[in-house]
């Protein structure tokens, strides 16, 4: 019976059933040898061989049904083998029979003992027996070539002699579909031998051997052998010897071989060391160090089990760590271990004295349970990981292991790693943090899953009780530390206790992150809900105002009316701003934002009074404004509810005028504000406003409103005297007291009016839909004459804009360009009039007007030059001028001339090649022929075409006069012919 397990150990294995052999303490009847064979999943036979030479057959139901604790193992039945002691026991399960070795010999049964033992006396000396086993891997010799490699010979069919040529089956000859082979060594002698269904044992080959072979594995075409001095690989092909390696001496324990068949690797026991070889006897991975050299080893899954000194421990393959130790009661023959034959069986078999013990593995869950409990956290979460990778835990069960190690986690006051194991969790629900926020009931109570986690936590509470009951528990585990109690807390927390405040703070910030992450995850609505408000709550417990506004202000799924009073109470208005727009609720939006604009500066000098700098201050205060401005414009940008931006409209423009601007000409709202309602709610002071809206309508969309037009021309045109005004009134200053100017005033005073006056210029010249007249009566009075010249222009006023252009602008040049856009050659002749005689006491602008006599003067009348011009102007900047004039007159008549004669001589010459043309004589015959019908003409009419066909009447009405038989049209493609051309 096993003894209680050491308290710090992992229990992975758990009796669960024994075997009880008779009470008489005689040596004979204790157990030597042990085998494992699987009927079922439910039914497991057990064979045991004692030191009197008795093979017990037992039997193990996993569904009986027991009042006691331990299931009984059932006796069958058993059988007298020999009288020396059972060695060893190899279940044979492809030929259903049991391999016994005992006093040297070869035994065989069937596996429920129904027919006699069979001994194979032929061999003698047996030592050790191994099956062959195949691995999957490639280098497997089968039946039929291995018995070529070495003459066959029939030894003897179990129970009568035969001999070769004798009746019944050929010898040598195996059944191999139902046939086993197993390596004996008797002797120096490694023989292969074959045995089948039919009982017929065959020697397939025969090997040298080394002496006293204590230990053989058989594994595809290798075989590893073990004795005192080494380990050796034999090849079951070749028969070629290798030495593994050579083994100390002396050495304290026998050679040992195990296979381990889950890995398909080889346990070479050294003393206390299993290394691990693959069947090639090349090393893999790392090797296990045992407590004590081992009397026996077993394979359970993923661990080895050893037993030594009334002892078993399990150690795991890849840690090499010890996980469990069992304690077994008993004394003479050392325990003997024995599991079944795949490697995966949840069953071992331990034989103590005259007792055979079932073992069977604790179901993964339980095991984690043990150590959740324990609080092992971390072993728990790798044997989970452990247990998904090898495919006996599904994902969701890794989920809900995570899950459960997050709340234990978290009730020991370890929040981050809490919510790092609920974040691995896809089952986790995110409502299942809910009642860690907000007491219950409320608003999502019915939201939470009542998940049936292993209860080893209590019930989800408020982080607050939470924490006070885990503080609780660290003073009762100090009191208890101090009287020498150990209470299994963590021992940061009983040296140095934590503060309850700082534990609710890092709590909320880990929940926070919970929530983000889960946010990610896309949950339904109302749980989406239920975490945004929830976030929101938590942002505020912490004071995380960024957080709260960056929440708010993007998509979420807020409750407002949960939130509202929250806000409001803790002053957080611009959050409750962000989180009404985000809503739609735009004109509670908007009414807070106006509030904050207005009361911005009372409340900012309120929370800081730690600033010295007061020009700091005041800046810092205009920009809350200017923000609650630009959020507030945001809104009303996207805003199709006039009436609502209207009364907002007001206080954005006393804040940044450009802000307004925006709002009126946003082009993401749906519906288009009323171009007049807005022009009438707009400040008349608030000029650059109307003058962008008017240019945006106008511009932007196409508005074609004759009093817009006007109204943004008269706008333009009253900034535009304004800042002339304003630069005269500082040239005059300057002129006054030119020390005291600001150079830099009158230079930006200078870019503004060019700037307005350009943009001025560019619409009275582009738009025909305003009206002059009003225009020109604002602008009567200044000196925007390049304004007045197109203002004059679009009335028509030919006269009034060649003054200006001539006389107030002296741009010579762009008066000429009017000249010629007007097309009459008065024009000029006006133009040189007004250089000749200007008004207003100018003098004369001779240059002016030789430069235009110099342009312009071939499309001059020279006697009417010579007329206006003034008999003051100097004889010496006129008279190349009028000479090179009169010359191109004479020249221009003379040219006129020479053209209207070739012209005449032309004419005539086509006249009379037309006459000839036409009283060129054509003699048509009877025999003459319609170029288009091919028809005679005989008497018929006929006409003929200037390519000289000639057709019937009735083609020519066919074909037309312009067009010939062969296709030329003469109205495109004209002919010529010598004769027509001048020659003269």
């Amino acid at each position: 019976m096993a003894k209680p397990d050491p308290p710090n150990s992992t229990t992975i294995i758990e009796p669960f059933a024994e075997f009880k052999g008779p009470s008489t303490s005689s040596p004979s009847s204790q157990i030597k040898s042990l085998a494992i064979s699987s009927l079922s999943d439910h039914q497991t036979l057990i064979y045991a061989g004692t030191i009197s030479g008795n093979l017990l057959l037992l039997s193990l139901d996993s569904n009986q049904i027991t009042d006691s604790k331990l299931k009984n193992v059932k006796l069958i039945k058993y059988v007298k083998v020999s009288t020396g002691p059972i060695e060893s026991i190899h279940v044979i399960e492809e030929v259903k029979r049991v391999l016994v070795v005992s006093e040297g010999f070869l035994y065989f049964v069937d596996l429920n003992f129904v027919e006699a033992v069979k001994k194979l006396s032929s061999l003698k000396g047996v030592s050790v027996v191994g099956k062959r086993v195949k691995s999957g891997g490639s280098e497997f010799t089968e039946l039929e070539e291995l018995e070529k490699t070495g003459g066959s010979r029939l030894l003897r069919k179990l129970g009568n002699f035969r001999s070769n040529g004798g009746s019944g089956k050929e010898g040598g000859v195996l059944d191999v579909e139902r046939s086993c082979v197993f390596a004996v060594v008797c002797g120096k002698v490694l023989m292969l031998i074959g045995y089948d269904s039919s009982e017929s044992v065959v020697v397939l080959k025969e090997m040298q051997c080394l002496e006293m072979v204590k230990t053989i594995v058989w594994v595809d075409d290798c075989i590893v052998v073990g004795n005192f001095s080494g380990y050796y690989l034999y090849s079951c092909v070749t028969g070629k010897c290798d030495l593994l390696f050579t083994l100390p001496d002396p050495i304290s324990s026998p050679p040992r071989i195990k296979l381990l068949r889950k890995e398909w690797k080889l346990l070479l026991l050294v003393d206390n060391v299993g290394v691990s070889v693959d069947s090639q006897g090349q090393p893999v991975g790392g090797s296990l160090v045992f407590r004590n050299a081992p009397d026996s080893v077993g394979e359970m899954g993923r661990y080895v089990i050893v037993v030594k000194n009334g002892e078993m421990d399990l150690y795991h393959k890849k840690s090499g760590c010890r996980m469990q130790t069992v304690s077994l009661a008993g004394e003479g023959i050392g325990p003997i271990v024995a599991d079944d034959q795949d490697g995966n069986s949840a069953l071992v078999a331990v034989a103590i004295h005259n007792k055979v013990i079932c073992y069977g593995k604790v179901p993964s869950e339980e095991q984690i349970k043990d150590l959740l409990r324990r609080k092992n956290y971390k072993e728990a979460i790798s044997l989970a990981e452990e247990l998904q990778g090898e495919g006996e835990i599904t994902d969701e069960m890794m989920s809900f292991v995570h899950a459960q190690v997050g709340y234990l986690l978290l009730f020991d006051l370890h929040f981050e790693e809490a919510i790092d194991h609920f974040l691995l969790s896809d089952t986790l629900h995110p409502s299942e943090v809910f009642p860690f926020i907000m007491r219950e009931p409320n608003r999502w109570s019915l939201l939470v899953p009542r998940n049936r986690y292993w209860g080893l936590h209590p019930p989800p509470t408020v982080l607050e009780n939470v924490i006070d009951e885990g503080l609780v528990a660290i003073q009762r585990a100090i009191f208890l530390k101090k009287a020498g109690v150990e209470s299994g807390l963590d021992d940061k927390f009983l040296l140095n206790p934590p503060n309850r405040s700082d534990l609710l703070e890092l709590a909320i910030r880990n929940m926070i992150r919970f929530l983000q992450g889960s946010r990610r995850k896309d949950p339904n609505p109302s749980v989406r809900e239920g975490m945004d408000t929830l976030l929101m709550y938590l942002y505020r417990a912490v004071n995380c105002v960024d957080e709260m506004e960056r929440l708010a202000s993007s998509e979420n799924s807020c409750f407002v009316e949960e939130l509202e009073t929250l806000l409001n109470d803790s002053g957080q208005l611009r959050t409750l701003a962000f989180l009404y727009a985000s809503k739609g609720m735009s004109s509670k939006a908007l009414a807070i934002w106006r509030i904050l604009a207005r009361n911005y500066s009372s409340e900012y000098w309120r929370e800081s009074t730690g600033i010295n700098d007061v020009q700091d201050a005041t800046r810092l205060v205009l920009s809350g404004k200017d923000a609650a401005a630009i959020e507030a414009s945001r809104i009303l940008e996207e805003l199709s509810d006039q009436d609502l931006v209207l009364q907002h409209l007001g206080w954005i423009a006393d804040t940044d005028q450009q802000l307004a601007v925006r709002v009126l000409t946003s082009d993401k709202r749906t519906d288009q504000l009323s171009p007049e309602e807005v022009i009438a709610a707009i400040d008349p002071k608030k000029v650059e406003i109307l003058e962008s809206y008017l240019q945006w309508l106008i511009e932007d969309q196409d508005s074609e409103d004759t009093q817009f037009h006007t109204s943004y021309a008269l706008l333009l045109a009253k900034s535009a005297v304004e800042t002339s005004d304003t630069e005269r009134a500082v040239e005059n200053s300057k002129a006054e007291t030119i020390e005291e100017i600001d150079t830099t005033d009158s230079g930006r005073l200078s870019l503004l009016q060019s700037s307005v006056r350009e943009r001025l210029q560019i619409f009275l010249q582009s738009s025909d839909l305003y009206d002059p007249e009003e225009v020109l009566d604002l602008i009567e009075g200044s000196e925007l004459w390049l304004e007045k010249a197109i203002l004059y222009r679009k009335l028509g006023q030919e006269t009034l804009v060649l003054q200006i252009l001539a006389l107030k602008l002296e741009d010579s040049e762009a008066a000429e360009q009017y000249c010629a856009e007007i097309g009459r050659p008065d024009a000029y002749m006006q133009l040189l009039d007004m250089y000749l005689n200007p008004n207003d006491g100018k003098e004369p602008m001779f240059r002016a007007a030789v430069r235009l006599l110099h342009n312009h003067g071939d499309s001059l009348d020279p006697m009417q030059v010579l007329e206006r011009l003034s008999p003051d102007m100097p004889l010496q900047l006129a008279s190349e001028t009028i000479l090179r004039m009169l010359r191109a007159r004479i020249h221009h008549q003379n040219q006129g001339q020479i053209v209207h004669n070739l012209s005449h001589a032309v004419d005539v010459d086509a006249s009379l090649a037309r006459f000839e043309e036409r009283s060129r004589h054509v003699q048509i015959t009877e025999e003459t022929l319609c170029d288009s019908c091919h028809s005679r003409l005989g008497t018929k009419l006929f006409a003929m075409y200037p390519d000289d066909t000639v057709v019937c009447y009735k083609c020519f009405r066919r074909q037309g006069e312009s067009t010939s038989v062969t296709g030329r049209n003469f109205r495109q493609d004209i002919i010529f012919k010598s004769g027509w051309l001048v020659t003269r």
